[in-house]
């Protein structure tokens, strides 16, 4: 959504957005006991930005590579990962910020390379 069609529901400043479909996420995104069609993930939003991702992860093994076979990906070149699995995985979740993007928000700055300590374009690759 852009930030004028934001405003007009009355949404400003941060907030959250969950359950989100399946479909999109990564493979490891637990599937909602409620509904096979929803992910238990979120993403923190600041107007139309977003700051973070998060989600709850599958701990079955065969609960992972089933939703590896969905999404068509081959099995076999995950065995290290597949393997941890085999001496148990205990429920887990994760999410990552984005430090850039929360200094935006915080600061009022639009221009994501003027809050990036080192920034990088075509013409700039090292510091």
């Amino acid at each position: 959504m852009y930030p004028a069609q934001l405003n007009k529901i009355g949404i400003t400043g941060f907030y959250f957005i969950k359950d989100w479909p399946v479909g999109p996420k990564p493979f490891y995104v637990k599937v909602s006991n409620d509904n096979p069609k929803i992910s238990e993930s979120f993403d923190l939003m600041y107007g139309d930005l977003e700051l973070s991702s998060g989600s709850t992860r599958i701990a079955k093994k065969s609960e992972l590579e089933d939703r590896m076979k969905n999404k068509g990906m081959m099995i076999d070149t995950f065995s290290y990962h597949l393997g941890v699995f085999d001496y148990g995985v205990p429920p887990h979740a994760g999410c990552g910020i984005g430090l850039e993007r929360l200094m935006m928000a915080l600061t009022g700055i639009e221009n994501i390379r003027d809050t990036t300590f080192y920034p990088r374009d075509v013409d700039r690759l090292t510091p």
